[in-house]
């Protein structure tokens, strides 16, 4: 199998025209062993994401949202059904295609920024991109375009540790976006900001939607983040179903 990424994975989310799905899954299935038995966590799991598009997965503790960001984003394996990026099979994708594509496609912001604490903002941020081998100079200007988006273009050289929870998990928010991704897999972005910070989140998600055309996949236990998407979801039993 040859190592290159898909032509069709190489589109950034202008590329797609708005009718495309950017990200979807057909009967998605995930279990686990526990003691002599097993336990169902998802269940013949369907969902089609739009370019540009804002969804909202709820579901109490344990139902298994954070385990369908994890197919969804590649990093597991389901037991039954599909997942495709930008309606491209990720199945077919050797270990290095499967990261190169995913490098390319998905964004990722997780409650915990997971910054490098001896990087700076800016180096952070243009870490996604040097992985694509950019050249040092075209990276940080493109992460300091990002940063400055998110409101931290007077903190481009500060470390994780001198700036805020707020602040770190807005550098989290530049970095999924730098590498302009069809779409972003948020599991709880904003469960462990103060009400404020969380709120500035909400409205840099919305804006940064739809000014990138990017779509969004959160996972929430927050209401009022969940009521500013196109859609809500529920998680229960393994099933997803549209809030009503």
């Amino acid at each position: 199998m040859s190592n290159a990424v898909p032509d069709a994975l190489r589109q950034s989310a202008s590329a797609i025209t708005a009718a495309d799905e950017v990200l979807s899954c057909r009967g998605l299935s995930r279990s686990y062993p526990s003691g002599a038995s097993v336990i169902r966590v998802l269940e013949a799991i369907d969902l089609s994401v739009k370019v540009g598009e804002r969804v909202a997965i709820m579901g109490a503790s344990g139902s298994g949202k954070s385990t369908l960001l994890h197919l969804l984003g590649g990093l597991d394996r389901p037991d039954a059904g599909e997942v495709f990026w930008q309606s491209r099979l990720i199945s077919n994708l050797d270990e290095r295609q499967l990261g190169e594509a995913r490098n390319r496609v998905l964004g990722f912001v997780y409650q915990f920024h997971h910054l490098l604490g001896e990087f700076s903002a800016l180096e952070n941020v243009a870490m996604p991109l040097r992985i694509r081998r950019l050249p040092t100079v075209e990276a940080h200007a493109r992460a300091e375009q990002m940063l400055t988006q998110v409101g931290l273009g007077s903190r481009l050289q500060h470390l994780p540790g001198q700036l805020s929870g707020g602040e770190r998990q807005r550098v989290a928010l530049a970095r999924a976006l730098v590498t302009s991704p069809g779409c972003v897999l948020a599991d709880e972005p904003t469960g462990n900001l103060d009400r404020q910070s969380a709120r500035q989140m909400f409205s840099l998600i919305e804006t940064l939607s739809h000014a990138h055309g990017t779509a969004f996949v959160v996972v929430t236990h927050d209401f009022e983040l969940a009521a500013r998407a196109d859609r809500v979801l529920d998680l229960k039993d393994g099933r997803l179903t549209a809030r009503s």
